[in-house]
């Protein structure tokens, strides 16, 4: 997993979006902002890994499915890619680990600002709800990722603005509050 700030320019999506000079982002740094994450070994043998099922039992990570994200893989890959790449919040953490390929979650920091987070085989992100973020294939155009929830599955985005969503003000107080380090959260 690598993260950095992105340039705020109109090419293709896909690409890396670099700010010139290069800023990269730490983990310590997406902690603060409420992204966890960690990187499973022998992903191909989900089913069995011990530290995804450890993360699951200590989490309550109750239910899964595969996603495929390839243009002859999901139905109506371009509008759903458009859709995914909307600015915009969940009422619940949006959890992935990617089982091949790779792809961009785009996360806003506490000023406002993109940080992209450049996700592939083996990561484990957890995004928190209430967080602005969007989705993005690279240049590969292609993510096999499982879909983690806390019981049945809810994926409802609300696009940007959604300032006033009781779920986004939770967020912005439990992470965003400039001054109030000791709500960082760092995955094991």
């Amino acid at each position: 997993m690598e993260a950095w700030y992105m340039n705020e320019t109109d090419e293709d999506q896909r690409l890396p979006h670099h700010c010139e000079p290069e800023q990269y982002v730490s983990l310590e740094k997406l902690a603060e902002i409420g992204v966890l994450y960690w990187h499973l070994d022998d992903v191909d043998n989900y089913e069995t890994n011990e530290q995804l099922q450890q993360i699951r039992k200590d989490r309550g990570y109750t239910y899964n499915d595969i996603i495929t994200c390839a243009p002859d893989k999901l139905p109506n890959y371009h509008d759903k890619l458009k859709s995914f790449f909307e600015e915009h919040i969940h009422t619940d953490e949006e959890i992935r680990l990617v089982l091949d390929g790779s792809g961009y979650f785009d996360v806003r920091d506490e000023d406002d600002r993109w940080i992209r987070i450049w996700v592939k085989k083996g990561d484990l992100i957890v995004l928190p709800a209430g967080i602005y973020h969007r989705f993005t294939m690279d240049t590969a155009n292609y993510t096999k990722a499982m879909r983690l929830f806390v019981g049945e599955p809810v994926w409802t985005p609300y696009n940007r603005p959604q300032d006033d969503n009781p779920i986004r003000q939770g967020y912005v107080d439990n992470f965003l509050k400039k001054g109030d380090s000791t709500n960082a959260v760092e995955a094991h």
